[in-house]
């Protein structure tokens, strides 16, 4: 009598639980690499602490003036956005090949010869064509170089099988090395006499703020291209067929797909990215090619992908978060008297601790689904 009673009631119940089950294993899925780099973070920030507390500093006033330089002010929110313009473009350099399972590290050489090469081309035309063709010319020269540069990378992987990481490393050194020599030789400006630089962009020139922002369009720029890289990677066969090969480069192979033009293809676009943020940073910010240009952008960039989970679309808050950190550093300085590498070492300090992390993925019961126990 009581089986007949219970019986359509846990019928019932196991249906609803079939109708769950596969939101719940969606949301599983998509909660894990939150869930971890969340922990990750969090664990960085406790280390962090403890070296604080190692130098006689108080971890609570850093983070309140962390949060102050970086977010607590109009002024401090706009330097932040500005910051991160470059970030989400580097980024970029190191999410879309690391859809092909590569890790690229050396984009800041795109970004200082991006940024030699948007400064050359400008010597010949300038006060020949209008501004807007000037600027357009020079994102095409920075894409340009860009692109070649980190292709290199790419084609020397796959082509020649030189490990990508310690390639595009080097390749950072002697593009660093070619701007030096570039910037100090033929393309000096003979007026910079304590920093060596090319010909200062005339004001009509350069590139402006967003209106009602003391932010310079590149912000704008940086957010379009991670939008464009989602829609790639998401969207087209293209970025579909580089996700097979990211994840299985035999199977690619065996299934005839060109996993050599999408190696180089895929580095060449992210280098093009990484090129832009060196264009972006003579015709915004520097006005000039010099050793400003070498200002790290490349290596926080690894950073914000790895943070991002090299998601396009994550990129831009993690590279808004990080350029909030960076703009904190002077504040740090001043206030308690840290050097402003400070940020930096919270900076190394979190890449570890989110590279520890990633040996986590996949042993939580609770988020794989294929663990879950099936109801009879």
């Amino acid at each position: 009598m009581t089986v007949e009673v219970n019986e359509p009631a846990l019928s019932i119940v196991q249906q609803r639980r079939a109708q769950l089950r596969p939101a719940l294993e969606w949301l599983a899925r998509r909660a894990e690499p939150v869930v971890i780099t969340l922990g990750a973070i969090l664990v960085g920030l406790a280390l962090f602490s403890l070296f604080i507390l190692a130098v006689g500093k108080s971890p609570a006033d850093l983070f309140r003036f962390m949060y102050a330089g970086g977010f607590g002010s109009w002024f401090s929110i706009q330097n932040s956005l500005s910051r991160a313009s470059p970030l989400l473009l580097t980024a970029l350099c190191v999410a879309l090949p690391a859809r092909l399972g590569l890790v690229i590290i050396g984009g800041e050489g795109a970004v200082v010869l991006g940024g030699v090469a948007a400064a050359a081309i400008t010597l010949p035309i300038i006060g020949l064509l209008s501004p807007i063709i000037v600027l357009v010319l020079m994102a095409l020269a920075a894409m340009t170089i860009g692109g070649i540069w980190i292709g290199l990378a790419g084609f020397l992987r796959h082509y020649r099988g030189v490990n990508e990481t310690i390639s595009s490393l080097l390749l950072a050194y002697i593009a660093i090395a070619l701007m030096n020599q570039f910037v100090e030789g033929p393309l000096r400006d003979p007026a910079s006499l304590n920093k060596p630089s090319t010909k200062p962009l005339p004001h009509d020139y350069m590139l402006g703020n967003i209106p009602g922002m003391d932010v310079h369009w590149g912000l704008v720029i940086g957010i379009i291209a991670c939008v464009f890289s989602w829609i790639l990677l998401e969207m087209t066969s293209y970025g579909f067929a580089a996700r097979i090969a990211g994840g299985n480069v035999r199977a690619a192979q065996i299934q005839g797909l060109p996993v050599g033009r999408l190696i180089a293809g895929f580095t060449a676009i992210a280098g093009s990215f990484a090129g832009l943020a060196g264009m972006i940073e003579v015709a915004a910010v520097q006005g000039s090619a010099n050793a400003s240009l070498a200002a790290g952008y490349g290596y926080t960039g690894i950073l914000v992908a790895f943070l991002a989970r090299h998601n396009p679309l994550a990129i831009i808050p993690v590279a808004i978060l990080l350029g909030g950190i960076d703009a904190s550093g002077g504040l740090i300085q001043r206030r308690m008297g840290l050097p402003d590498a400070t940020v930096l070492v919270l900076q190394g300090t979190l890449f570890v601790v989110i590279l520890f992390g990633e040996t986590f993925y996949g042993r939580f019961k609770i988020f794989n689904p294929d663990l879950w126990k099936r109801s009879a």
